[in-house]
């Protein structure tokens, strides 16, 4: 167990650093919804989202409150029977009911402390960089005890509330701006510090740490070459479908399974995503091709091979981070013919999207069928094509498509 003085020296340390700490713009999530429940609030996402920053801004919305980070070297050995320890000391500094906690994922059986205390009345704050280790401990001990913040990247309309952007007005001026910094998002991303510092190595830095501290270190992976070929494969060929046979074959990975695993382990860093196709049987939706989306632009154009006509393929993965962002349950539709992306509720779908960089003599009538044959199996009688700057609606027999700029509906104008 760690010494007492030690934990009480450790936490008046971090408590000074973390109030210094700067607390960035205000992302834009419901406060008010996670500030008043009960419920636990989990903050989980890819490293160097702002999981920390979130974190500091929440405790600004707080009288009091106590706070830890454990990605410190001097809590390397804390383990679950310390947490008393850890009470004792936060109690005897001054009396809160407030509990945020950073990195809780470095230390083992953390939910049990997390769900005691909770069950004891704290409000608890907690944040966490891999998605399985959340999900599965989340799920097995702390099930209907908590709420759960996906943080992504900031979405294009963060990136302008970041640069001072008004967007009260749309004057011609404005417009100006918003083209301008839609380039530099698109082919950019949205990372904090990145947009903060415009420093590229951050970016390399960031998709090396997540690689090798995360996932290499983290799962003991032997195979540490083909694994990083696969990565950098799956980077380069984002919004593609991917086959696990196929890319076990093409990088010589010993076997499918490790090809799946590899892939699972980028996703619980919420390095990449895989989208399935939709289908109303289970079966076939998990034995079907699945499309590889990436966690932010920025990033795959530095660590991967970038092509001038990648354009439509990013903005397709700008559709589906934003997706993500909203919450949404998102699938692809292929039959005869595909559209990018179907949106479910409930058990129904509710919404069809088909995303290109423009419409023209030679893709026409693929995008549009490819969205009508979406809407015509799921009885949708709205569509909507997102383009660089069409804006128009057509009316095609019963159905309704409407063109939409990106911009526009990344900032739900």
């Amino acid at each position: 167990m760690i010494d007492i003085k030690q934990l009480e020296e450790i936490m008046l340390d971090q408590a000074l650093v973390f109030k210094a700490r700067e607390t960035g713009m205000e992302r834009e999530i419901d406060f008010d919804k996670f500030l008043k429940t009960k419920q636990i609030t989990v903050i989980s996402g890819v490293r160097r989202s702002g999981k920390s920053t979130l974190l500091r801004q929440i405790s600004k919305k707080l009288s009091d409150f106590y706070y830890i980070n454990f990605d410190d070297e001097r809590l390397i050995n804390f383990k679950v029977e310390d947490f008393n320890n850890l009470l004792i000391v936060w109690q005897k500094q001054f009396a809160s009911k407030n509990i945020l906690v950073d990195k809780i994922q470095n230390v083992q059986f953390w939910e049990r402390f997390v769900r005691r205390i909770h069950d004891e009345g704290y409000k608890i704050f907690i944040t966490g960089s891999n998605a399985k280790l959340l999900s599965s401990e989340l799920s097995t001990h702390l099930t209907g005890r908590y709420f759960k913040i996906e943080l992504y990247p900031f979405s294009f309309k963060e990136t302008l509330l970041f640069r001072h952007v008004n967007l009260a007005k749309l004057t011609s001026k404005i417009k100006a701006t918003i083209f301008k910094f839609f380039d530099n998002y698109l082919k950019n991303g949205g990372f904090p510090e990145y947009l903060k510092h415009q420093d590229v190595e951050f970016i390399k830095r960031t998709y090396e740490d997540i690689v090798y501290r995360d996932i290499i270190t983290r799962f003991g992976i032997r195979e540490t070459k083909p694994f990083r070929q696969l990565a950098n494969f799956l980077f380069t060929n984002f919004t593609k479908e991917a086959n696990y046979n196929s890319l076990s074959n093409i990088l010589g990975i010993k076997s499918a399974i490790s090809v799946k695993n590899y892939i699972g382990f980028l996703e619980e860093s919420y390095l990449v995503f895989e989208l399935y196709r939709y289908d109303f049987s289970l079966k076939k939706q998990m034995a079907s091709n699945k499309k590889i989306y990436i966690i932010d632009n920025g990033v795959r154009n530095n660590v991967a091979f970038y092509f001038s006509e990648d354009r439509g393929r990013l903005l397709e993965n700008t559709v589906f981070l934003e997706l993500k962002r909203r919450g949404c349950e998102i699938y692809y539709y292929k039959e005869k013919n595909e559209c990018d992306f179907i949106i479910k509720e409930k058990d129904k779908i509710v919404e069809a999207i088909q995303v290109t960089q423009k419409i023209n003599h030679s893709n026409e009538k693929r995008e549009i069928d490819g969205l009508l044959s979406a809407m015509e199996q799921f009885s949708l009688k709205e569509g909507v094509l997102l383009t660089e700057s069409e804006e128009e609606e057509r009316k095609i027999g019963k159905k309704v498509i409407k063109f939409v700029p990106l911009w526009k509906w990344l900032l739900n104008f």
